[in-house]
C-alpha cells in the first residue's frame, strides 16, 4: 500500500471560476451575446494581419505559396478568401473592413499591411519586422485598443531581406531595432482605440504621437473596404453581387452590401476644424501593373498609394463611389505632440430621423471612455486583486493579445482544389496534392489563431491551449470553439480533427479532449456545468479517439507512432516524413498522449455516468485501454518497453529493418510527458458507480499483472484513493530528479523542452552511413529540419509547462507531503509537487516581469524595453523562450498558447488554492 498524504492533511478544495457571478457592464453584453438578444461580437478585430502566401491564396502549380503571392503584390491584388490590414477590424463574415494606412514621407510605399519574411527568406524562416502591440481588449470587443511603432525614415524592406539572407542559420535574426529604425526616437507611435455605443455602432479613434524631437510630417488613410466577394464565379456561401460604397457628404459615406445592413462610415473634422479629403477606388486587382494585362477599371485596390505617393490624381474615383474608401489626413507634428482624430461607423437602423451618422469629438470620447471604465471593471474581477501591478498588465496583455488573434478564417477546399468559374483553373495535379483528401472541409468562422502574421491559420492543438485562459473570460466563446473542430464540417469523416492549413492531415497532439475537459470544469459551479456541452464532445472525441488508434498504432501493441505531433524537431528525424523502408519509431511522447487522451475520456465518462449509468460501459472500456497502453508503454511484449531502466527515463526506440531496436537517449520533453497521463480515483465517487467499481474490483483481484500500474492508498476507513498514472512512485521519482536539476531541465523559466546536459554531451546515432545528432540548442533552431522555424531541443515552450504544471499538482493531490524533492536539485530546499508546480509557476512569470534592472527576460538585452517610457511596459507573448536566458523567439505575437501565463499568475496570486485535480 502506497504511502499517502499525513490524513491531517487538508484536501485541495475545488476552484470554480465563473465570471458571470458579477453582473459587470461586459458580463452583461457577454450574457446578450450568448442568448443571442443582441450581437455584440459582430464587430471585433478579425480580419487577418498576412492573408498574402498564405495556403488558401496559392494557386500555383508547385504550392510555392510564398512567392505566388507575395507581400509586393498585396497592395495591387485582389484576395479570394479573406483581406489583411493594419490594427484592424471587420464584421465577423468579414464583409467591411477597416484598418490604418500610413505614409511617412519616405517610404517607397504606403504602410497597410505588417511586413515580414517568407519562410524561405527569413534565416529562421517566416518572420515579421514590425513592432506592434494589442493594449486592451474586452470579450465582446466592445473596447479595444493597440499600438503600431512607425519610424519616420525610410523603411528598411531591402536591408532586412539583405541581413536575414547573409546572417544563416546560426546566427540571431535582424530586427527592426538593430537596423536603427528607432534611433534618437525618430517614429510615431500610432494608437488605434475602438468602442461600441451598441452593436453594431463603433467609434474609432486614432492618435499619432510624434516621438522625436523634430518636427514631422505624416499622412493617414483610415481605410474602409468590402470584400471582393463578387469577382471570382462562386457559388458557395458567402459569394455576392458587387457591393457599393458611395459619398452623402464631405464627410459621410454609406456602405450598401447584399447580406449586410446599409452602414454609415463618419469621419469627423481634424483638431483644426478641416475636413479630410475621401478618396475612393475599387477593390480590384491591377493586373497592368502586375502581369501587364489590361483591367476593366483604372480604379484598383493600390491607388490610394498612386494617389499619395506618386501623386496620381487619376488614381482615385472622381464621382466618389467605389467599394474602397479613406478620408486623406495630414499631421503636421512639432517634438513629442500628438493629435487624433474620430470617426463612426454605424447600422443606418441605429440613427436618428435626420439619417445621419454625424458625431461630435466630445460624445465620441465619452463612450469612449466608458467602455474603458468598463473594462477595467471587468478585469478587476477577472485578474486576482492581489497580483502587483506589474503582474496585472501582463495578464490584461495577455488577454488582449488572445482577444485580438482572433481572425475570420475562410477555406473551401473543394472550391479551392477546382478553383472558380470566372477564374483560371487550378492546375490538375493539385487534385493529388495539398488537402486533397480534406474535400469535405468548409471553413468560414471567426476562429482563435496563434499569430495572425506568422501563423494566419488555426492550429488544432494550438487552440486547445488558446481556450483554457479563454474559459477565464469568455467561456460561451472557449465552449463554442471547441465544439467547432469536432463539427462535421471540420472533422474528417474518418475522426480526424485538422491540423494546419499546409497539411490537414498532419498529427497534433491529441489534447482537445483535455481542453474540453478543462473548460467544462471551470466555467460552472460543481452540479451546475454544462453536461450537454460535455456529452456532445465526448460522443465527436469518440470518433477521433478510434482514428488514432486505427491509424497510430500500426502493429495492434498499444504502442503509437503519431508521427509529427507538433514537437517540429525535438529528435533525429523529421517525423512528418516517412522512416527509410524498414525503419519505423516508437514514440514515447505519441504513446504518452493517447494514455493521456485515454485517461481525460476515463474521467469524462465518468462525470457523464454520474447523471447517465449508460456511460459507465465507456469509462470501463477507456479504464481498460489506459492500463494496456500503460503495461506496453512499461515492458512491451518482447520485454523492452519505452522505460529505460538505466538512466529512469523514457524515451523513443527505433526498429531496425533486420527487427532489432535501439533507444534514442535523448532526455528531451518526449521522455516528461509521460508525466501528464495521471487521475486520482476515490471510493466516495465510485460508490455513486457501482458497475464501473464492480469491473475494477473485478480487474484488480483477476488481472493483478495489469493491475501493478494502480496504486492503491487508505483515504479514511475502508475508503480508497487509486492513482492510475504510467509512471510508478519509484519511476516518477526518477524522473523528478531530472525535472528540478538546473543543469538538466530546470531553467530559471520554466522547463527546458531538452536537457542541457546535451549541451556538452550531444546524442549521436549512425544510421545507413550518416550520422545524426541532437544537442542543447537553447534559441532559435541552427537545423532546417521541419523548415527551421521552431525549435524543440532547448527552449521553453509554456504549453508543455503548463501541462506539467497541472499533472504535478494531481500527483500531489494523491502522495500529498509523503512525496518531496530537493528544488531545485541541490539546494537543500524539499518541496511537495504541489510547490514544485508553483515553483514553476513563478518561474515562467519571470519571463514577462521586469527585474531590478527594469528588463523583462523575454525582451532580452533590449534597452529601450528595458527603459524607455515608451517601451519598458510594452510585453510580447512570444513562441517560445530561450533556455537559458529568457529571451523570446519565433513568433512575436503567439499569444495564443503563451497566453496560459495567466493561468500560472492566477496560481501564484493564490497560492492557497489550486484547481480541481
Amino acid at each position: 500500500m502506497a504511502s499517502l498524504r499525513p490524513r491531517h492533511a487538508p484536501l485541495l478544495r475545488a476552484k470554480t471560476e465563473v465570471i458571470y457571478a458579477r453582473k459587470a457592464a461586459e458580463t452583461e453584453r457577454l450574457i446578450e451575446d450568448r442568448d443571442r438578444k443582441k450581437n455584440w461580437k459582430r464587430w471585433g478585430p478579425y480580419l487577418s494581419e498576412r492573408q498574402w502566401g498564405t495556403v488558401r491564396e496559392d494557386y500555383s502549380s508547385d504550392g510555392s505559396c510564398w512567392s505566388y503571392f507575395p507581400h509586393d503584390h498585396a497592395r495591387s491584388r485582389a484576395y479570394r478568401w479573406g483581406e489583411d490590414g493594419l490594427l484592424g477590424i471587420t464584421d465577423r463574415q468579414c464583409r467591411l473592413c477597416f484598418a490604418l494606412a500610413l505614409w511617412n514621407g519616405s517610404d517607397p510605399i504606403l504602410k497597410e499591411r505588417l511586413f515580414g519574411l517568407t519562410g524561405p527568406q527569413g534565416n529562421h524562416g517566416e518572420d515579421v519586422k514590425e513592432c506592434y502591440y494589442y493594449l486592451d481588449s474586452t470579450p465582446t470587443h466592445s473596447y479595444m485598443k493597440a499600438l503600431y511603432k512607425y519610424p519616420l525614415d525610410e523603411f528598411p524592406y531591402a536591408r532586412l531581406e539583405r541581413e536575414a539572407s547573409a546572417a544563416g542559420i546560426d546566427k540571431p535574426e535582424f530586427e527592426l531595432e538593430d537596423a536603427g529604425a528607432f534611433d534618437d526616437d525618430n517614429y510615431c507611435d500610432v494608437f488605434a482605440t475602438y468602442a461600441k455605443n451598441s452593436p453594431d455602432d463603433v467609434i474609432i479613434k486614432i492618435t499619432v504621437a510624434n516621438r522625436s524631437a523634430k518636427a514631422t510630417q505624416l499622412h493617414l488613410l483610415p481605410t474602409l473596404w468590402f470584400r471582393n466577394t463578387w469577382i471570382w464565379g462562386c457559388t458557395h456561401e458567402g459569394c455576392t453581387l458587387k457591393a457599393s460604397i458611395k459619398a452623402v457628404s464631405d464627410r459621410e459615406v454609406e456602405c450598401r452590401h447584399d447580406t449586410l445592413d446599409k452602414f454609415r462610415f463618419y469621419v469627423c473634422p481634424d483638431s483644426r476644424g478641416k475636413t479630410a479629403r475621401m478618396l475612393f477606388t475599387e477593390n480590384e486587382t491591377n493586373s497592368m501593373r502586375l502581369w501587364n494585362v489590361e483591367q476593366y477599371t483604372s480604379y484598383t485596390k493600390d491607388a490610394f498609394h498612386r494617389f499619395v505617393i506618386n501623386g496620381d490624381e487619376k488614381a482615385v474615383n472622381p464621382k466618389k463611389r467605389g467599394t474602397k474608401v479613406a478620408p486623406h489626413f495630414v499631421f503636421d507634428l512639432g517634438a513629442h505632440e500628438e493629435d487624433s482624430v474620430y470617426m463612426r461607423l454605424v447600422n443606418e437602423k441605429e440613427l436618428g430621423p435626420d439619417k445621419t451618422a454625424e458625431i461630435s469629438v466630445e460624445n465620441a470620447e465619452a463612450i469612449i471612455s466608458a467602455r474603458k471604465m468598463e473594462a477595467d471593471e471587468f478585469y478587476s474581477a477577472a485578474i486576482p486583486a492581489n497580483l502587483d501591478e506589474k503582474s496585472q498588465l501582463v495578464a490584461r496583455q495577455a488577454y488582449a493579445g488572445l482577444l485580438w488573434s482572433k481572425q475570420f478564417y475562410h477555406y473551401v477546399v473543394e472550391d479551392w482544389l477546382y478553383g472558380d468559374k470566372d477564374q483560371v483553373a487550378p492546375p490538375e495535379g493539385r487534385l493529388q496534392g495539398r488537402n486533397a483528401d480534406w474535400m469535405h472541409l468548409f471553413n468560414r468562422d471567426v476562429v482563435s489563431m496563434p499569430d495572425k502574421w506568422e501563423y494566419p491559420w488555426y492550429a488544432s492543438w494550438d487552440l486547445a491551449f488558446h481556450m483554457i485562459p479563454f474559459a477565464r473570460i469568455d467561456p460561451q466563446f472557449a465552449k463554442d470553439q471547441l465544439i467547432l473542430f469536432l463539427r462535421e464540417w471540420y472533422m474528417h469523416p474518418n475522426g480526424q480533427i485538422p491540423a494546419y492549413e499546409f497539411a490537414f492531415g498532419d498529427v497534433n497532439p491529441p489534447v482537445h479532449a483535455w481542453a474540453v475537459w478543462r473548460v467544462y470544469k471551470m466555467t460552472g459551479k460543481r452540479g451546475e456545468r454544462d453536461q450537454k456541452f460535455l456529452a456532445r464532445c465526448f460522443q465527436k472525441l469518440i470518433l477521433n479517439f478510434n482514428w488514432w488508434v486505427n491509424r497510430k498504432d500500426p502493429d495492434g501493441k498499444n504502442i503509437f507512432a503519431g508521427g509529427f505531433l507538433g514537437l517540429d524537431n525535438i529528435g533525429l528525424f523529421d517525423r512528418s516524413k516517412p522512416l527509410s523502408p524498414g525503419f519505423s519509431l516508437e514514440q514515447a511522447d505519441g504513446t504518452a498522449w493517447m494514455c493521456f487522451y485515454c485517461i481525460t475520456m476515463l474521467d469524462i465518462a465518468l462525470e457523464l455516468a454520474l447523471e447517465d449509468p449508460v456511460y459507465e460501459d465507456m469509462a470501463s472500456k477507456f479504464f481498460e485501454h489506459f492500463v494496456m497502453i500503460v503495461d506496453a508503454m512499461n515492458q512491451l511484449a518482447d520485454g523492452h518497453g519505452l522505460w529505460n531502466e538505466e538512466d529512469g527515463f523514457y524515451y523513443d526506440h527505433l526498429r531496425r529493418p533486420d527487427g532489432g531496436h535501439d533507444a534514442m537517449k535523448i532526455r528531451s520533453m518526449v521522455g516528461l510527458i509521460p508525466l501528464y497521463a495521471c487521475l486520482v480515483l476515490d471510493d466516495k465517487k465510485l460508490q455513486k458507480l457501482p458497475d464501473f467499481k464492480k469491473r475494477l474490483k473485478w480487474f484488480l483481484e483477476y488481472k493483478k499483472g495489469f493491475a501493478t500500474h494502480i496504486t492503491k492508498g487508505a483515504l479514511e476507513g475502508e475508503e480508497f484513493y487509486h492513482l492510475l498514472a504510467i509512471p510508478t512512485r519509484s519511476q516518477l521519482e526518477r524522473v523528478l530528479d531530472y525535472l528540478v536539476d538546473e543543469d538538466e531541465f530546470l531553467s530559471p523559466y520554466g522547463i527546458r523542452s531538452l536537457s542541457k546536459v546535451h549541451q556538452d554531451k550531444p546524442f549521436e546515432y549512425h544510421c545507413g552511413g550518416e550520422s545524426l545528432g541532437v544537442s542543447y540548442t537553447p534559441g532559435e533552431s541552427n537545423t532546417h529540419l521541419f523548415g527551421g522555424n521552431s525549435n524543440w531541443r532547448g527552449p521553453i515552450w509554456l504549453c508543455v509547462n503548463y501541462l506539467l504544471i497541472e499533472s504535478l499538482e494531481r500527483y500531489h493531490y494523491f502522495y500529498g507531503d509523503s512525496l518531496q524533492v530537493e528544488c531545485p536539485k541541490g539546494s537543500g530546499v524539499k518541496m511537495n509537487l504541489r510547490e514544485v508546480a508553483l515553483e514553476l509557476c513563478h518561474r515562467m512569470s519571470r519571463l514577462f516581469l521586469p527585474g531590478p534592472d527594469g528588463s523583462r527576460p523575454c525582451h532580452g538585452d533590449s534597452e529601450k524595453y528595458r527603459s524607455d517610457p515608451h517601451w519598458d511596459e510594452l510585453v510580447l507573448f512570444y513562441e517560445y523562450f530561450h533556455g537559458d536566458t529568457g529571451r523570446g523567439c519565433g513568433a512575436s505575437h503567439q499569444t495564443g498558447w503563451t497566453a496560459v501565463i495567466t493561468r500560472c499568475l492566477d496560481r501564484c496570486a493564490k497560492a492557497d488554492v489550486v484547481d480541481e485535480p
